[in-house]
């Protein structure tokens, strides 16, 4: 508090009676009497509105006003109007030359820097389903799903609709928040049940979502107008855009053969949008033509491109992103037009502060400004944000997050919850393996710390050791050339820095790791080029005395001293650096 800090101002007799009697005043009275405090409280509100999550959380053990205001659910509303949006990246866990990779996910600043840590709520076989307001619904391999906090790491374990549902998808779950009605949905395409089979499902064709309110006791069946395909939701994608999710239906009447299916969070009412008149002109070299679903500034757009005949995932030709500019008169415009079209697009979101995220086949993930006129978009100023390798393209999800304060623990006592009843995530065995790789990884750089300082201290006594073996040294140039060599004896180092308490996402692991190779490699260079110059120094050092010793003419006490210097230097052979 800024009354503390005003104490040891004071002279040395007041000081220790304010000092005695503020340890005597009960701890409420010290917090109500803090300079702070006795702010006004809007001032104070705005005061934290500024801070990011991470330092609210903290603030929140300071005192019982600052946590009941930051606990405040209209604090809370107010902090996530302002909060900075971020991009995640989300790279599911597969397996690549028969060796797992474990889920992980990157986040993209505002000022487009990746992060360095894993995010503690995401398990290695977790799925992302859907990001909202900070909040994320993870799709789990047991019977439950996980609405998680990323930011505050709270997490809640919800049954899922149907248990052990055979071909069930985590493409085929969403999440969504509607502004009016201040309601969270879960929401669940359930494939068609196969005639004669009580668990089997039918995996292209769904007539039925499935819908949880958090908070509610149970999910409900909501009938879709008809029967629908499950394949436009996989290969296309769902957004989920002020409070109706939207996604895309085979329509083969129309020119691209498909149309926006929309359902209202509040009302759980279906809708139809057509998609533009306009026939695409096609490159007789490529494939066939694919369409995405995509959420670009809260907008719905739909994002087409020629696929590669050879390889129906890659893209060829130009890419083309339309906007819906009137959701009641069905207006449509030409938002980009980009000549050249990338190799792969994540989703669902693929555009963050007016640059294009877009994925090539060399394994890199890059970031393009858009610039253009008349629709004729050109990418510019390329950055190259990652290397996603051993992670497939096509596998790269994107959103667009926040950090919030949003909290969960006011629906854990709804009936879905669930605790976890198997081991999961890192407790599972097939991460056994990884985990000890980490483990061996933290080892050796634990030994390289310990031999960096073994070198050094021993660098330090040889250095010490021949300057007091210096003055002996006869021969001026002699002992000036000895000194010279004597002064690159000890090796100069990086500064250790602390190792991370936290895990690494696979990103910085990669370069972690890249950073441990290269400064083992340096150590071993330095220490062999000391070795050297120690080697020499002995040598140096042993001749220059035997010389002396050769051209001395009084045999007594002269002789006497060039045999203890002689060894001396003998004594540091053993002494010097491997």
């Amino acid at each position: 508090c800024l009354q503390k800090d005003l104490v040891p101002r004071l002279p040395q007799e007041t000081r220790l009676f304010t000092m005695a009697s503020e340890e005597t005043k009960p701890k409420k009275q010290r917090d109500e009497e803090c300079i702070i405090n006795g702010l006004p409280g809007e001032l104070i509100e705005r005061i934290f509105l500024k801070l990011p999550v991470s330092t609210l959380l903290r603030c929140t053990g300071v005192c019982e006003q600052w946590h009941k205001l930051i606990r405040d659910p209209q604090f809370v509303t107010s902090h996530l109007q302002d909060a900075p949006q971020c991009a995640v990246l989300f790279f599911p866990q597969e397996s690549v030359s028969g060796e797992p990779h474990p889920a992980d996910a990157i986040l993209i600043d505002e000022a487009w820097s990746p992060s360095t840590y894993a995010v503690p709520v995401i398990g290695p076989d977790d799925f992302l389903c859907g990001s909202c307001n900070g909040l994320l619904v993870l799709y789990t391999k047991s019977s439950t799903l996980k609405v998680a906090n990323f930011a505050t790491g709270e997490c809640l374990h919800l049954e899922k609709p149907v248990k052990n549902l055979r071909g069930d998808h985590f493409l085929f779950y969403n999440f969504g928040f509607h502004p009016l009605s201040k309601e969270y949905k879960i929401t669940h395409f359930l494939g068609d049940p196969v005639v004669g089979s009580t668990r089997s499902h039918n995996n292209s064709r769904f007539s039925v979502i499935q819908v949880y309110t958090l908070g509610g006791e149970k999910w409900r069946d909501i009938k879709t107008p008809e029967a629908l395909s499950l394949n436009c939701v996989k290969n296309s994608g769902a957004v989920n855009i002020d409070g109706t999710m939207c996604w895309l239906i085979e329509d083969m009447v129309a020119n691209w053969q498909h149309a926006v299916m929309t359902f209202d969070l509040s009302g759980e009412s279906f809708a139809r949008i057509q998609l533009p008149a306009t026939v695409h002109e096609d490159c007789a070299g490529g494939g066939p033509r694919r369409y995405w679903i995509r959420e670009i500034d809260r907008k719905i757009c739909i994002a087409t491109a020629q696929a590669c005949p050879s390889l129906p995932r890659r893209l060829v030709g130009m890419l083309q992103i339309w906007e819906l500019e009137n959701k009641t008169e069905q207006r449509w415009s030409l938002k980009y037009n980009i000549q050249y079209s990338p190799d792969y697009i994540p989703g669902p979101n693929l555009v963050h502060r007016n640059k294009i995220i877009l994925q090539r086949r060399d394994g890199n993930l890059y970031s393009y400004e858009l610039l253009g006129e008349n629709f004729n978009t050109k990418l510019c100023k390329m950055a190259n944000l990652l290397d996603f390798f051993p992670h497939k393209p096509d596998n790269m999800q994107s959103y667009i997050c926040v950090k919030s304060l949003v909290r969960l623990d006011v629906y854990k006592k709804t009936a879905i919850a669930r605790r976890p009843k198997q081991r999961e995530g890192w407790e599972l065995k097939k991460w056994e393996a990884w985990e000890h790789q980490l483990s061996d990884y933290e080892k050796l750089w634990t030994r390289l710390h310990e031999e960096e300082h073994e070198g050094i201290a021993l660098a330090e006594h040889s250095s010490i050791s021949f300057n007091g073996l210096l003055p002996r040294i006869l021969d001026d140039a002699i002992r000036q050339d000895i000194g010279m060599k004597i002064n690159k004896i000890c090796p100069s180092l990086p500064d250790q820095q602390p190792r991370p308490i936290r895990r690494l996402n696979w990103v910085a692991q990669k370069q972690d790791l890249q950073n441990l190779n290269a400064r083992m490699k340096k150590y071993n260079t330095i220490m062999k080029a000391t070795d050297e110059v120690t080697s020499s120094i002995i040598s140096m050092m042993g001749g220059a005395i035997e010389d002396q010793r050769a051209s001395s003419s009084n045999a007594g006490i002269s002789s006497h001293n060039l045999s203890e210097a002689d060894d001396d230097v003998k004594t540091l052979i053993p002494e010097s650096l491997p």
